[in-house]
């Protein structure tokens, strides 16, 4: 319980978390915001519509590494500061412009914000490292995890309450106070630590080709990314087969499809806790195990069922745990990785996931059209899952725990 206490006291929990919600916030509204608003200008134009898509996942793969190398170079509270500070300060450009009447700078506001959340993102990571004690980082990893699984569910209908009442000009401007806030909030962090010593001068090629280099020398990380490959792959394949599920498998309507994103997200707040509440007991390469292997026993079952309940279930069942996956991938991240690491670490991790699973997704339809059924391609993704956990099997070997996991961070660096 003082552990638990502890960890709620810590000065850094409460600081990031409040940014982290006024953020999530300013997020949602911009999704919503931007998406309906260009629905309505375009009159439901597929490629425009797709284009938010893309300017919102593209600066994954361009600018995750490159952020993450720029995260380890710079001041972590400061890069978390200036980059909400950019966000807020484009937000507001795009505010004006619309008011003059060019609403396709409509598409600029999402993609500055998500090309710095490229820099941020990796930047709050390595605060993690800074100041929560070891034996509290699952703890942190899974309050993170509930808190993203609530706006799952929330943040659809924020964004759409607040673009049906007001417009888009506020908005936007809603997004941009929440920017502001949150770079407010940011300053009541410790601050950074000072620079001990000279670093040697390295250019960024350099520093960029020693990240690869240092993800090569761990077999911890190495795993992490085939792990994450393989999520992000059956992710990927089953992502856009939800609406068939829903019609083709159980005979509804295709609006019945929020009831299913409901079950889940809110399965995911519930499993965001139980993680939280065992955190301290079960190492985090368990509880991953745990987490894909409750994924792929799911999978079947929600392919074959013609029975809603038994749909339902093995969704509800599914999303209860999904947060394990990335809790534990996360917490293996930080105890292994050293600090000066983290953000090309996490730069790494992040684009083998989303890019697989974007490929596959892209796949996942034409497959579907041409080849295979609904059932065939979910125990398709339950197969890379299994695949998925018999990779992580050499992380048992390595002796993580969920008490003292510092000292196993602390040994790389020991050599």
């Amino acid at each position: 319980m003082s552990t638990t206490a502890s960890f709620f006291r810590n000065r850094f929990v409460q600081a990031i978390m409040l940014s982290g919600l006024f953020l999530q916030i300013g997020i949602w509204v911009r999704n919503f915001a931007v998406l309906l608003y260009v629905i309505e200008m375009t009159n439901n134009d597929a490629m425009a519509v797709s284009m938010i898509y893309v300017a919102e996942f593209a600066p994954i793969f361009l600018f995750s590494f490159i952020g993450g190398t720029f995260a380890d170079r710079w001041r972590p509270k400061r890069t978390m500061i200036w980059c909400d500070l950019l966000s807020a300060v484009s937000v507001f450009v795009v505010l004006a412009t619309l008011v003059y009447g060019n609403w396709h700078v409509i598409f600029f506001a999402t993609l500055v914000s998500a090309i710095l959340s490229q820099f941020s993102q990796p930047s709050g990571m390595k605060l993690f490292k800074l100041h929560v004690p070891g034996e509290q980082l699952q703890m942190g990893m899974a309050m993170f995890q509930s808190m993203m699984a609530l706006f799952m569910i929330i943040g659809p209908a924020i964004g759409t309450w607040v673009f049906q009442s007001f417009g888009v000009e506020v908005s936007i401007a809603i997004m941009g106070f929440a920017f502001l806030i949150s770079a407010a909030v940011l300053t009541l962090l410790p601050p950074d630590p000072e620079q001990t010593e000279e670093k040697p001068s390295t250019t960024l090629m350099e520093e960029m080709k020693a990240g690869f280099s240092y993800v090569g020398s761990k077999p911890a990380l190495k795993i992490l990314c085939y792990c994450f490959a393989s999520a992000g792959a059956a992710l990927g394949i089953i992502q856009p087969l939800g609406v068939f599920v829903v019609t083709e498998r159980l005979g509804l309507t295709a609006d019945h499809l929020q009831w299913f994103l409901m079950a889940n997200g809110a399965a995911m707040i519930v499993g965001g806790g139980l993680a939280m509440a065992v955190s301290k007991k079960v190492p985090p390469h368990i509880m991953l195990t745990i987490g894909m292997l409750a994924t792929t026993i799911s999978l079947p079952i929600i392919g074959f069922s013609t029975n809603l309940v038994l749909t339902l279930a093995a969704q509800f069942f599914s999303g209860l745990f999904l947060p394990m996956v990335h809790i534990g991938i996360n917490t293996i991240m930080l105890q292994t990785s050293e600090e000066s690491f983290i953000g090309r670490v996490n730069g790494i991790l992040t684009p083998l996931f989303m890019g697989s699973m974007v490929i596959l997704m892209g796949a996942s339809g034409w497959l579907k059209e041409n080849f295979l059924t609904v059932p065939v391609m979910y125990n398709m993704a339950a197969v890379i899952f299994m695949i998925g956990i018999l990779l992580i099997l050499p992380l048992y070997k390595m002796g993580f725990t969920a008490s003292k996991p510092e000292e196993k961070a602390a040994e790389p660096m020991m050599h």
